[in-house]
């Protein structure tokens, strides 16, 4: 409370820029100064103190500085010299596009269309809250590199993500702050000159309006619905007042504006995109909306579904079935029955576009999964996990072979490799090395940096991460009425002035699966691991728990009473308010990045790519990217224990892995130091980490898949699907229908009895009968797979697949007769399977369906 007399009036005076500096305001209003570190620059330098104060919000800053300020920049010399070439950069990377070798191209007047609850691209535009915003992030900035017609839609939270405070005893505060959105990189769309743009969505009996805001990141557009509007109820302006806040409720009209008005916001702009891509099933409601269009055309269900699925893409970033948004079927009449109504569609019609076999609720994964045809994970192993827990809705497919396929992801280079690194790379490698990642042997100028400018960069960075740590955890420490004594025994190995501890950072969400306190199981042996006065270790954590998630709450306050352990203080720092600076900061400049995961539930992770860009070490669980990106030479590995054993068993497997690699390996190799005062072997590892990970986990080659992979293919369907009055979209839900019906009276059965024993080169004669009354020859494809019988051989030999022919008759009993005369290319103790499924040529993925019988 302000204790000083008299009320209070507001009153705001902005500065006015001088003629020499006015393009600040659209460097201010386009969010490349994000990855940028010359424009960052120059409004750091304008006033250090308040860049700070203002969480580097440069559109902040410029309502804020002083005049006189902004004054003597128009008339310094450097200043202007910075701002010039500044500008030049911005106008040369707006300007003409170069065409890049590898990169696949859109056709002319293409459109890339991407949704998602969340983007982080910076922490002055606070709407993120973890992995998949930065992601959607760095997402948009590649398009934006890449100069792909990208276009993304998000919503506007006033008040973000929760702001982080952790007290003396560890639990953790969640303060909810009210964005200014005049400080933001953003601007209101308008329909009209001086007319905002106004969208409206349904939420059941009642409208909601929805206002509109741009944010140019490069080279595109990112549009933001804002509910915060004057015909609104007071409840539903707080729709979208915070991100992941609020109920069931809350949640369902959330997604309702992200999907549906995201929708109408491109309609009512008059953009009209070739391709869809919702990143998770945040944005799914966005295939029904788009379905409601072509069905107000005169299209039915069916039909409008396949036009709609045909250049749709969806990403699935969730590791565990909990994790995907459902809504009981109450709710959904709640919210869609004015949708039904105007359709004229039963409710059961659209409650089956969301179900389940195992649950009667709407599943926001299982509409999004139906509403596309190109479905991906995150990492390899994500692609697995994700095809089994979604398997159900191809319930006669084997998981391993439905639809989900996988895009690992990856990192904007430059947003998080630090400017210190890329220096050295531009010297040692050349320039334009960035542009040239995919190139086999672009980064081995890094092994030529010398060792001694390759430790004083890394150096560098470690101190200019403790000193932001200090400064966070000496106003954490002082909000909890901390002595200042006792922060220097705190502090003492976070010493920017002396960096050489051997420093290991954790930095995540506080999810329960993370497992944040493994590093906890057994405080005898860290004690040991940790207590050499001459290897000192120091540990670092930062990261949020979701307000509603005790357990990962219960995380933080264990950490800090390890923390307070008198033979622990000082050696682990838990620093609160995790954000992008403090992220930035971390996996530039700890030198062991640690991660470890319950197995197989973490989809991707980003963080340990970042770090590994940087030179920083992984030591990390064999999930998510890790288990492609490990080399055996470039970090550490810690096998996952077997799935089947308990929790306790596999925590105490897995830390002793950990453990055991601390001991042996970390720590040792670290401290092994020459006359110089570092490790060479040290050095050549984190180089090696550089050197592997940098050209395969960018952004560039993700999104580089993407457009190859999924968007290009996406747009030629949606050609194809929506061309003579949608006639493709039409004849291909009349087939499935047709085959849906048919399929439970479709029988098969061997008709000849092979040899089970053959000479090498000799010929296997198969005849299958397949009756159908219902479906013709042409509807049904009938295959042979071929493996060796021993599992053992399995893994080494791949199995062979044989397609049947049409002998093009029909036996007595109505039988078609499909005939395979096999020569099998492997030897020794074999077995086959017979199969048959429908098949179309339009059908994106053979087992679209997910209908299959087996002899």
């Amino acid at each position: 409370m302000d204790a000083r007399p008299g009320t209070p009036f507001p009153l705001e005076i902005n500065p006015k820029l001088p003629n020499e500096l006015a393009r600040l305001a659209e460097l201010a209003d386009n969010l490349w100064f994000s990855w940028n570190r010359s424009a960052r620059g120059l409004f750091a330098r304008l006033d250090p103190e308040l860049w700070d104060a203002l969480e580097h919000s440069p559109k902040a800053l410029l309502k804020e500085v002083d005049q006189r300020r902004l004054e003597e920049a128009a008339h310094d010399p450097v200043f202007l010299h910075d701002y010039y070439r500044t500008l030049a950069a911005y106008d040369a990377y707006h300007g003409k596009v170069r065409n890049r070798a590898g990169i696949p191209k859109l056709r002319e007047g293409e459109l890339i269309a991407y949704f998602c609850a969340e983007f982080g691209f910076h922490e002055s535009l606070p709407i993120y809250s973890g992995g998949l915003g930065i992601l959607a992030g760095d997402h948009c900035k590649t398009a934006s590199d890449m100069a792909i017609p990208f276009v993304a839609v998000g919503l506007l939270y006033r008040q973000g993500y929760f702001h982080q405070s952790i007290d003396e005893e560890g639990t953790q505060h969640a303060h909810y702050y009210d964005s200014d959105f005049a400080h933001l990189p953003i601007t209101p769309v308008e329909s009209a000159p001086g007319q905002p743009l106004e969208v409206k969505v349904e939420f059941g009996e009642h409208d909601v309006y929805c206002k509109v805001w741009k944010a140019k990141v490069g080279r595109i557009d990112l549009y933001l619905l804002d509910t915060d509007h004057e015909k609104n109820r007071p409840e539903d302006r707080a729709t979208a007042h915070r991100l992941y806040g609020g109920d069931r409720n809350t949640r369902i009209q959330q997604e309702i504006v992200l999907g549906m008005g995201g929708f109408r916001t491109l309609e009512a702009l008059g953009i009209k995109p070739t391709a869809w891509h919702m990143n998770e099933g945040h944005a799914a409601f966005l295939v029904l909306e788009r379905m409601r269009a072509l069905m107000k055309q005169g299209l039915d269900l069916d039909t409008a579904l396949e036009a709609v699925a045909a250049n749709t893409v969806f990403t699935t970033h969730t590791a565990v079935a909990a994790g995907h948004d459902h809504f009981q079927t109450e709710k959904m009449d709640r919210y869609f029955h004015r949708y039904c109504a105007e359709l004229g569609l039963p409710r059961e019609s659209l409650m089956s576009l969301g179900r389940t076999p195992k649950s009667s609720d709407f599943n926001m994964t299982a509409l999004a999964a139906r509403g596309s045809r190109f479905m991906n994970g995150v990492s390899r192993i994500h692609g697995d996990v994700s095809a089994l827990i979604m398997g159900e809705l191809w319930p006669e497919v084997p998981e391993q072979e439905n639809p989900i396929s996988y895009v690992t992801n990856g990192v904007h280079v430059g947003s998080f490799l630090a400017p210190e690194l890329a220096d050295a790379f531009e010297r040692f490698i050349g320039s334009g090395w960035n542009s040239n990642l995919a190139t086999p042997g672009t980064l081995d100028g890094i092994a030529k940096i010398p060792d001694h400018l390759f430790w004083s960069i890394r150096q560098h960075l470690k101190s200019r991460m403790f000193e932001l740590v200090r400064e966070r955890v000496r106003n954490q420490h002082f909000g909890n009425q901390g002595s200042e004594a006792h922060l220097d025994r705190i502090l003492r190995f976070a010493d920017p002035a002396n960096p050489n501890v051997l420093t290991i950072g954790f930095a995540r969400r506080f999810a329960t699966y993370k497992r944040a306190t493994l590093l906890f199981e057994n405080l005898d042996w860290l004690r040991e691991i940790i207590g050499d006065q001459h290897r000192p270790v120091l540990f670092l954590f930062a990261g949020k728990a979701h307000p509603a998630d005790e357990p990962g709450k219960e995380f933080i306050r264990q950490i800090t009473k390890m923390a307070a352990m008198p033979e622990f203080e000082g050696r682990f720092l838990l620093v609160e308010g995790y954000d992008l600076r403090l992220a930035r900061r971390l996996v530039s400049g700890v030198d062991v990045w640690l991660n470890n995961p319950i197995f197989p539930l973490e989809a991707s992770g980003t963080s340990g790519m970042k770090a590994g860009f940087n030179g920083v070490i992984n030591l990390s669980v064999l999930d998510g990217w890790w288990g492609e990106g490990y080399t055996g030479d470039n970090g550490w590995a810690i096998k996952p224990a077997s799935e089947t054993l308990s929790d306790e068993r596999r925590n105490g497997e897995e830390s002793r892995s950990l453990y055991e690699l601390l001991q042996d390996k970390v720590i040792p190799l670290y401290y092994d130091r020459d006359d110089l005062g570092y490790s060479p072997e040290w050095i050549a590892m984190a180089k090696r980490s550089i050197m592997t990970l940098l050209p395969q986990y960018n952004s560039e080659r993700m999104v580089g898949e993407y457009l190859e992979r999924f968007y290009a293919p996406a747009a030629e369907r949606g050609r194809k699907f929506s061309g003579g009055n949608y006639a493709v979209a039409r004849d291909l839900s009349q087939w499935k229908k047709r085959v849906r019906a048919a399929w439970p009276r479709t029988q098969m059965r061997s008709l000849s009895s092979p040899a089970t024993r053959v000479d090498f080169g000799q010929v296997l004669r198969v005849t299958i009968g397949v009756k159908s009354d219902d479906l013709s020859p042409d509807d049904i494809v009938v295959e042979l797979l071929l493996a060796p019988a021993l599992r053992e051989l399995a893994a080494v030999r791949k199995r062979q697949a044989y397609a049947f022919k049409y002998s093009g008759t029909r036996n007595e009993n109505g039988e078609y007769l499909f005939d395979l005369h096999l020569s099998p290319e492997l030897c020794g103790k074999l077995e086959y399977r017979v199969r048959a499924y429908p098949y179309h040529r339009e059908l994106s993925h053979r087992f679209e369906m997910g209908l299959m019988k087996w002899l």
